[in-house]
């Protein structure tokens, strides 16, 4: 299966939501601690075998966290840099007309970005300055500004089916869930006893969210009864990086971790742990599931490396 070799260390890997052969990656010069960054758009080749096609690459002076793609425009994502800028490049577009915009609100490094998949016209960055900030592309200011948690926010996630709702996980150990229609968040979930550092919604149950947390658990939370969590998964034995849900089963999500492992697991099964990866020789950081191709995986991580396969092969297989 196709493997590409960045420059720099891995941090973020998505498959667009356009096209299937297509995926960004998002890079940090050592380990995202100091240098610069690199944002990749990538072409699957259409053989078995043939190299994996470089599209674009944008340099970044500081490190890149994350990337989004659009939800309405193909060739369109928007990266999260470690200056604490914001910025949104356009595929289709010559080097030199990019970045499109560079949004430079957030005081210390925007760690996550997520675009709307309801709404499709805004996004949401979270950031280690404890605010998590709402925009659209085409404003050159944010529209609000999310501030309640006590420590850094490392994630926040768009509900699959509530354009106004997003769920937000943070250093202080907490989940928030907010309405961007109401004043402040309407839900605080103490999720985990250590820094929460993901979370993401379940695509086919919106009361439904998953957290991945510096205790090397995740937990399986429904919002309309919080006080205990659904499941707790246990696999890894360092720190859950990432966890997203499947966009084609309802049960299935697949995690990575400081441990090097991509999981992959079934929360309403016993044993829940149905697949594991240890394809990776450093920390695996960032991870992703196609929705345009069912059972299609994509992670990158600090040995520079992207990978993508088919659930039940071997990442590593040529």
């Amino acid at each position: 299966m196709p493997v590409f070799k960045t420059p720099f260390n891995g941090y973020s890997v998505k498959f667009s939501p356009f096209y299937e052969n297509r995926l960004a990656v998002a890079t940090a010069q050592n380990f995202g601690i100091l240098g610069n960054g690199r944002v990749h758009v990538l072409s699957l080749p259409p053989s078995p075998g043939a190299p994996v096609a470089e599209i674009a690459a944008y340099d970044t002076a500081d490190a890149v966290y994350d990337i989004a793609w659009s939800e309405s425009h193909d060739s369109i994502l928007v990266a999260a840099v470690a200056d604490g800028s914001v910025k949104v490049y356009d595929s289709n577009l010559p080097p030199a007309s990019n970045p499109l915009r560079s949004l430079h609100e957030h005081s210390r490094e925007v760690h996550s970005v997520d675009y709307n998949p309801t709404r499709r016209d805004s996004f949401l960055t979270a950031s280690w300055d404890d605010s998590v900030k709402l925009w659209t592309v085409d404003r050159p200011a944010s529209i609000r500004t999310f501030k309640e948690h006590a420590y850094c926010v490392y994630a926040a996630a768009w509900n699959p089916r509530h354009a106004d709702v997003f769920a937000s996980a943070s250093g202080d150990c907490t989940v928030r869930v907010w309405d961007v229609r109401e004043p402040g968040s309407t839900m605080i979930i103490p999720a985990h006893d250590f820094e929460v550092l993901y979370t993401d919604w379940n695509k086919y149950d919106d009361c439904i969210l998953a957290t991945a947390s510096v205790d090397k658990t995740i937990r399986v939370w429904d919002v309309r009864s919080f006080r205990v969590p659904v499941t707790v998964l246990n696999g890894h034995s360092y720190a859950v990086r990432k966890v997203k849900f499947s966009p084609h089963r309802g049960s299935l999500m697949v995690s990575c971790s400081y441990d090097m492992a991509v999981c992959l697991w079934d929360y309403m099964v016993e044993d829940a742990l149905i697949g594991r990866y240890d394809h990776h020789t450093e920390f695996a950081v960032g991870v992703d599931m196609s929705v345009l191709v069912e059972g299609l995986l994509a992670s990158t991580g600090w040995d520079e490396l992207v990978y993508v396969w088919q659930h039940g092969t071997d990442p590593r297989a040529p």
